[in-house]
């Protein structure tokens, strides 16, 4: 059970699941979007692999201090640049799935993120047809220089959003 404005210790984007069940969680904004990717099992197996190895970060604009395959516990540091100015963001992946129909990862954000939350990404097939699904928690940096930014950086999220969902194509 998660508690108010709190992230539990289960991925709480739920990455394992093809329906996103609406949980309240007080405090956090929540945001799903979905893209059709293809058709087939070549692109199947191409998103498969990509999504996996921190691609749909890469090709939005962000570095990854490894892009080896994502393993639940795993640490990264992804870094945005804005403005000619590098933007660190600590993550740990708390889920991954790799199913016959679905597969993908959620991370969560640590101390010295610029937001406080969870996002996941998964690419889903139904039949031929392959779809590529982004799913997100926010709230506030619970501390720190960031927390005033809270409003400006909901915009970049929006932005990388729209982003992701072309990443994989």
């Amino acid at each position: 059970m998660i508690r108010a404005g709190e992230l539990g210790a289960d991925a709480a984007t739920r990455p394992d699941t093809a329906r996103w069940p609406a949980e309240p969680l007080p405090g956090f904004r929540r945001a799903e979007a979905t893209a059709w990717i293809g058709a087939g099992d070549d692109v199947w197996r191409r998103t498969s692999r990509d999504v996996l190895r921190w691609t749909v970060k890469t090709r939005s604009g962000f570095a990854v201090d490894d892009d080896s395959p994502v393993r639940a516990g795993m640490r990264r540091t992804v870094t945005a640049r804005v403005l000619g100015i590098r933007i660190h963001e600590p993550v740990r992946v708390v889920a991954v799935i790799d199913a016959a129909t679905r597969v993908g990862f959620a991370y969560r954000t640590l101390p010295g993120h610029p937001v406080r939350g969870e996002e996941a990404f998964v690419v889903h097939r139904d039949g031929d047809e392959v779809f590529f699904s982004v799913r997100s928690l926010t709230a506030p940096a619970p501390s720190g220089g960031w927390r005033w930014a809270f409003p400006l950086l909901r915009v970049a999220q929006v932005v990388a959003r729209r982003r992701y969902l072309r990443a994989l194509r």
